[in-house]
């Protein structure tokens, strides 16, 4: 479900997780490389420091011969072991709660799937977590037979170690199984927490990893030096608090970025999306990929576009059936401030009505008839847009025209005459199948809305749009096809508007339901 979106970053916050549209088959490859490489990286460099500071940092009696031939031996063992039963372990998990996100159709989770995919981080995270325990729980027994005084500090170490490394390995496993969760999330709203903590707990358990644990470590480290058989020197004591110092200012820095990239980089994405939608992209979106407070606010980003969008796609479409100015009026008044009635303003209206439409109709079919209507009305909707008028109506096969309502138009006489001009030789061109009747009037009008509270319509009632009506009969009979009103020119020649010299006086008339007669004018030759 892409959209369109102009300079965006990438959809995951990281370009190494990929674009969104990627197959089946380079996702899976991509997320289990990152996995791979993430976790192993991260616990075997945790083991790597962890047997540095227990073997030289912490102040306990220096291990002995066969106590550092025991762990030259043990460590490198253990953690193979635990590296093949680690990948064995969480490939079988992974792949087992991520198979419908692998196939090569695109498949729909249904909820339990959608609930496995998103606990995936927690349980491999879990997964880590055992296997420290256990290397923790081993490496405690070895001490104690080997060399006992150093036992409580070896377990303290392992322990804390492996909570530090755990921490550290579910954010980069969140980080790199965000195209799968992005995928479970898509086309669902997330209105409350799916899986993990929120950001606030998150912040909390992340302090104490890289900051409280090492700091206990410290605490531990001080009173193992206090206690009465320690022999622990001033030497010793400050090499622990260099190393622990050290400690909290590399791992917990290193939690600490992670975690508010974790919160950031959808922020980030959120803040270009929103640009994005500023500058009229109203196509764009982001990827949901989180299950947290941050999930909610994606979907809600995504929730909030999508009513911007039908909002958009009701005030075009109400634009088309009223017109873009009557609409954009309403718009800014609000439905409930809408009221019946009009105000009286002077406005030039045009009216213009198909000739022989009804023999065209008995002569040809459907279709053809409608392709005609078309192309008729097209040219006569381009013209009057094109001089900053309104269609009004659609009356049969004529159409009303209004110039100066609802928008103000300071040369709406000009205006009305040369759309006139300008239609007529169009007319005769693209739908010769017909001709066509056109009459400009200019004179005092009533505008607004007409009808009832539930339903009224925009639109002119006053003699001019009577004079109209009648000019565009008595047009018909004229070459050209196009009389106006000599009111309509004397108007657009008082206004200053050039298009006046285009017309010359063509005798009068008395039109139907006036009393007097009306001076006609029509275009020069």
């Amino acid at each position: 479900m892409p959209r369109g979106s102009a300079h965006r970053r990438s959809p995951f916050g990281s370009r190494l997780l990929g674009p969104r549209d990627q197959p089946p088959r380079r996702l899976r490859i991509r997320v289990q490389l990152l996995l791979t490489i993430m976790l192993v990286s991260t616990n075997v460099v945790g083991a790597v420091v962890v047997f540095v500071i227990n073997t030289w940092a912490i102040p306990s009696p220096g291990p002995t011969t066969e106590m550092v031939v025991a762990l030259a031996i043990a460590i490198p063992t253990y953690v193979a072991t635990a590296v093949v039963i680690g990948a064995i372990w969480g490939t079988t998990t992974s792949l087992k709660a991520l198979r419908w996100a692998t196939q090569p159709d695109d498949v729909d989770p249904d909820h339990v799937q959608r609930t496995q995919a998103l606990r995936v981080p927690l349980v491999l995270t879990t997964m880590q977590f055992l296997l420290w325990l256990a290397a923790t729980v081993l490496f405690t027994l070895l001490t104690v037979i080997i060399q006992p005084s150093r036992a409580l500090g070896t377990g303290l170490t392992v322990g804390i170690g492996g909570v530090v490394v755990a921490g550290i390995s579910y954010l980069f496993t969140e980080f790199s199984l965000r195209p799968i969760a992005a995928r479970a999330l898509a086309d669902t709203r997330v209105t409350q927490k799916l899986r993990g903590v929120g950001v606030g707990p998150r912040m909390t358990i992340f302090w104490v990893l890289g900051t409280g644990a090492p700091v206990v470590g410290l605490m531990i480290a001080a009173i193992l030096a206090l206690l009465p058989k320690s022999d622990a020197t001033l030497h010793q004591l400050a090499i622990v608090s260099i190393v622990v110092c050290g400690v909290v200012l590399v791992f917990g820095f290193l939690l600490t970025a992670l975690n508010a990239r974790s919160v950031v980089g959808p922020l980030l994405t959120l803040r270009d999306a929103m640009e994005a939608v500023q500058s009229g992209d109203l196509d764009t979106d982001v990827v949901v990929y989180d299950g947290t407070e941050v999930g909610q606010l994606q979907s809600g980003f995504n929730d909030m576009v999508a009513g911007l969008r039908e909002r958009e796609q009701i005030r075009d479409l109400f634009g088309r059936h009223v017109g873009q100015e009557v609409a954009a009026a309403a718009a800014a008044l609000g439905a409930g401030q809408i009221e019946l009635g009009g105000e009286a303003r002077v406005c030039s209206v045009l009216f213009v009505d198909l000739v022989g439409s009804t023999t065209y109709a008995t002569q040809h079919g459907p279709t053809e008839v409608v392709e005609v209507l078309n192309r008729f009305f097209g040219v006569v909707v381009d013209e009057v847009d094109r001089h900053y008028g309104l269609v009004n109506k659609f009356i049969g096969d004529a159409v009303l025209a209004i110039f100066g309502a609802p928008v103000e138009l300071e040369e709406h006489a000009g205006a009305a005459l040369s759309a006139a001009r300008a239609m007529a030789a169009r007319l005769a061109v693209e739908v010769p199948e017909v001709g066509a009747g056109i009459g400009v009037a200019t004179g005092q009008v009533v505008a607004g809305n007409v009808g009832h509270e539930q339903r009224f319509e925009y639109t002119v009632i006053g003699d001019a749009v009577n004079s109209a009506a009648r000019l565009t009969d008595l047009s018909k009979d004229v070459p050209g096809g196009v009389l106006a009103a000599w009111e309509s020119v004397e108007t657009a020649r008082a206004a200053g508007s050039p298009e006046a010299e285009h017309w010359v006086e063509h005798g009068e008339a008395i039109l139907r339901g006036r009393s007097g007669t009306t001076r006609l004018a029509v275009p020069r030759s």
